[in-house]
């Protein structure tokens, strides 16, 4: 067995650098359209001076600003200059031996339609998101069965601060919503702020037909016009704004009350502006004060379904009792034809 002569440290070292110089030099002399070395240091320069031109605009936006809508629209706004500029700059660095640029562009774009047609699709929303503005950051949407406000925007997808769902009258879960930007092309999308910035909400109340049922709708339309009134006037200015751009009139912004017949009272329905995300407080406002006011009205009651049952002999149509509200009572026994019976148990 023939071994070969082992090599001193100082050789062994000489000869890693020797190689690591020869494979450095190949690297500087081969050519991509230009230098390697000098396309790999102008790449780099460019992504640094657009990354620091970022941070001092930034910067000076932070110390300017207070409003963090403001900030944060600053921020994705220069992010994507940025990266637009450094992406075209690099291609062209790296890219010198094709004559056309908008040819290698035509070429990648058709390639990328074909071989990622889903994150294709996503980056069209965002450029719908950006030009058509169906919403902005801080807005609250709908978008199928997902609803939420608006907490980011990014190129493949935007996030919502998830509310409803096991929570009542709009409020946050908490839990943050990723939704991909194609989806504004395929189903519907309902924006919360955006046009005419209030809602309108309606608040049902039941009461009895024996109780004092006009007495109770003036009572509810007092307690619309302390609680809403004072938002008509906003109201009125923010729909004139929406009239500019979209066809929105409403002939009565103040607070109403209708009436309507349910199969356990007469319903009072109240129905007044508010901001969407003052919607729950706002209801809590109008019942607090509407329990309140019937309390002490003896002559209001609250309807909810019962049964009755009223037990007796008699022996036609006018021997039965009166219903409440002094409707006439039913067929006798509940047989068509007048024949005696009874109605509900007949007593032991």
């Amino acid at each position: 067995m023939i071994q070969a002569p082992l090599q001193s440290a100082p050789q062994a070292a000489d000869s890693a650098a020797s190689l690591v110089s020869n494979l450095f030099q190949s690297l500087v002399t081969l050519d991509l359209g230009g230098s390697l070395l000098g396309n790999l240091l102008m790449s780099v320069a460019t992504i640094a001076g657009l990354w620091v031109l970022r941070r001092i605009t930034l910067r000076e936006v932070e110390r300017r600003i207070e409003d963090p809508r403001v900030r944060y629209r600053w921020s994705k706004s220069t992010g994507y200059v940025a990266s637009a500029l450094g992406a075209v700059v690099v291609v062209a660095i790296w890219f010198q031996g094709i004559r056309s640029l908008g040819t290698f562009f035509g070429l990648l774009s058709a390639g990328l339609a074909i071989a990622l047609k889903d994150p294709v699709a996503d980056l069209a929303g965002w450029i719908f998101i950006l030009w058509r503005r169906p919403f902005d950051s801080g807005d609250r949407v709908q978008i199928g069965e997902h609803a939420g406000d608006v907490v980011d925007i990014r190129l493949f997808q935007f996030t919502l601060l998830e509310i409803g769902n096991w929570v009542a009258a709009d409020q946050s879960t908490g839990r943050v919503i990723h939704i991909p930007n194609a989806r504004v092309f395929t189903v519907p999308l309902a924006n919360y702020s955006a046009g005419f910035e209030y809602l309108w909400n309606e608040i049902p109340v039941l009461v009895t037909f024996e109780s004092d049922w006009r007495r109770a709708k003036a009572i509810l339309r007092e307690v619309g016009d302390k609680v809403a009134a004072d938002l008509s006037e906003e109201a009125a200015k923010s729909m004139r704004r929406a009239s500019r751009k979209l066809l929105i009139f409403y002939p009565k912004l103040t607070p109403i009350v209708y009436t309507s017949v349910a199969d356990s009272g007469v319903l009072l329905t109240l129905r007044y502006l508010c901001e969407p995300r003052r919607r729950r407080g706002t209801s809590e406002a109008i019942w607090e004060e509407v329990l309140d006011r019937f309390a002490a009205e003896p002559d209001i009651d609250f309807a909810y379904p019962t049964q009755r049952a009223l037990l007796g002999r008699f022996t036609g149509p006018g021997d039965a009792p009166p219903l409440p509200g002094g409707v006439p009572g039913g067929v006798p026994g509940g047989v068509p034809g007048g024949v005696p019976g009874w109605i509900g148990d007949p007593p032991a």
